[in-house]
């Protein structure tokens, strides 16, 4: 298992590796003192680093953030060994806000930078496995998916702080879907997780209507198996999906042939345990709240929330604004409004924005723009990130992320 990280403070070491130092550090060393403080010159010192157990120094270190857990391994060989044995799993370790990884979409291979909220840092960053910026990705309990854009079969697990991965068997459904969207659960008990993949096509010579099926991936049985298909009349699916609670969530489009303009997006559901293949998605179908543009799906905490741009009336392709929701029972509560100091604060807001969220944290990002807004869901507070070192170089350069969370224990 390797670790990598380099904060953007220090720089020159460029996201390398942390190894085993070769010399042990200087131990902490304390003299025993007795109850009369007749403390004599020639008693023995005693080396913190001897007498502490383990499972005690196990202990200690889960209680640091994931970046000081990492570089606490080239403090010696011995506390190498406690970070990178695997004897402990982390399990106990405190909750870590999710980071979020940030990267200019070019053809180029992907790197870019990942802020850490708790300690307001950035840190140079990269992933071991994805290729280009049109990969589409999901997160869940320190594992990202990642999906390629090219050849809708090829898809990746991995744990980015650890760097384990794997490359999944090819998924059905074909390679080059005319919409596909790709959403990833990991039970933060058992470890084991499932992927679900929803891919539309449209029918050949018939705009009225499109072709849906969903495939799902379990890591226990290393397979994939296509539980649903349906043709859908006067809608169409997208890219953009989540699992939340064994449902799948899934966002549709209308295509206005059918004089249903009104509402523009829906939301269709469907149930991954129990995997029927009869019932239709559109008998569930939940509007959304106004005229939508960028909707994005997220799972905090086993709530469903939509993160939303709020479309004007007369031109709903036009962005007023920002807004937040939470499903609740089948009817979408609002949770907050982006206030209008944060929405100009982007400068020049472009229609299309990245959202991402995890836990109780929302990310925001214009694709025109470095600048990074986090939302709060549980103290109802925004806050901009600390200032992102990617610059804009020209004026259609475009930026996009996705938050993860960072975890040790996980293994792809």
């Amino acid at each position: 298992m390797e670790f990598l990280l380099d904060p953007l403070m220090e720089r020159e070491k460029s996201w390398e590796s942390y190894s085993t130092s070769s010399s042990r550090s200087e131990a902490v060393e304390f003299k025993p003192v007795s109850e009369d403080s007749d403390v004599q010159d020639g008693d023995t010192l005693v080396s913190l680093d001897a007498i502490l157990p383990d499972d005690l120094l196990e202990k200690v270190l889960s209680f640091l953030p994931v970046v000081s857990i990492i570089r606490s391994a080239s403090v010696c060989k011995r506390w190498y060994g406690a970070v990178h044995s695997g004897r402990f799993s982390w399990t106990s370790m405190l909750p870590q806000k999710p980071w979020y990884f940030m990267f200019t979409c070019s053809e180029d291979a992907v790197a870019g930078y990942a802020y850490d909220p708790s300690l307001r840092k950035w840190y140079g960053f990269d992933f071991p496995c994805i290729e280009k910026s049109s990969w589409s990705a999901s997160s869940s309990c320190g594992l990202v998916c990642f999906m390629d854009g090219e050849d809708r079969s090829r898809i990746f697990v991995c744990n980015p702080i650890t760097r384990d991965w794997k490359k999944l068997q090819g998924a059905p459904g074909g390679k080059y879907p005319d919409y596909s969207a790709l959403a990833v659960s990991v039970d933060r008990k058992s470890h084991s997780y499932t992927i679900a993949v929803a891919k539309c096509k449209q029918v050949p010579e018939d705009y009225y209507q499109w072709d849906l099926s969903i495939h799902v991936y379990e890591s226990e049985g290393e397979s994939w198996v296509t539980p649903f298909n349906e043709t859908l009349v006067g809608w169409r699916g997208g890219d953009e999906c989540v699992i939340c609670d064994g449902v799948l969530y899934y966002l549709i489009y209308s295509t206005g042939v059918l004089g249903n303009a009104e509402p523009r997006h829906c939301l269709v559901m469907y149930d991954l345990s129990g995997r029927s293949s009869h019932m239709s998605l559109m008998r569930m179908a939940v509007p959304a709240p106004c005229s939508l543009t960028c909707g994005r799906l997220m799972n905090l905490r086993d709530r469903l929330v939509m993160v939303g741009g709020i479309g004007k009336h007369d031109r709903p392709g036009i962005i007023k604004g920002i807004g937040i929701w939470e499903l609740h029972e089948e009817q979408w509560r609002e949770v907050a409004r982006m206030p209008r100091k944060f929405f100009q604060g982007f400068g020049e807001f472009d229609d299309v924005f990245a959202s991402s969220g995890a836990d109780d944290l929302i990310y925001i990002q214009s694709f025109g723009s470095p600048a990074l807004l986090t939302f709060d869901v549980s103290q109802k507070l925004w806050k901009w990130s600390a200032r992102s070192p990617v610059t804009k170089r020209f004026p259609l350069q475009l930026f996009t992320g996705f938050c993860f969370e960072p975890r040790l224990e996980i293994a792809s």
